[in-house]
């Protein structure tokens, strides 16, 4: 069996809304001191509906697949449904990552999260804190 699917070398070959939305409605970066995979998502939102979404990402080939798919997953989604998206249904989606990768799939679940966090506190949008408590953990900007 090949280490990474053909979809996770998609993803990372052809990086689906890689970029900078300079007047993104929320904004979340966070980063991996073990491994220094860099996220961060920029996401433009209108009636409660994720419009589009961007990323940047410094880091290896499964950093850079996972954020990607993650950006398709949101894109055009409720806020809601962006909200309830695993680290596994992103690894899910790129028909599995090695298991010492699946960090890359948490940090774009929790990228989205600080995002959507970011929107949240942005807009003085009243939220259920305990939907974002792991993107406040040690590590992670």
């Amino acid at each position: 069996m090949a280490l990474y699917s053909e979809k996770v070398m998609d993803h990372f070959r052809n990086p689906r809304n890689v970029g900078i939305i300079e007047d993104a409605d929320g904004v979340g970066e966070v980063g991996n001191a073990k491994c220094g995979d860099i996220m961060k998502m920029y996401l433009k939102i209108e009636n409660d509906i994720i419009k589009d979404v961007k990323f940047e990402t410094f880091g290896c080939g499964s950093a850079i697949a996972s954020s990607s798919m993650a950006t398709e997953l949101i894109k055009g989604k409720p806020i809601s449904e962006a909200l309830t998206l695993t680290n596994k249904a992103v690894a899910e989606a790129l028909d599995g990552l090695p298991a010492y990768k699946m960090h890359c799939s948490v940090l774009a679940e929790e990228a989205i999260k600080k995002a959507l966090k970011d929107y949240y506190e942005k807009n003085n949008i009243e939220y259920d804190k305990t939907l974002f408590e792991s993107v406040d953990v040690c590590c992670h900007k």
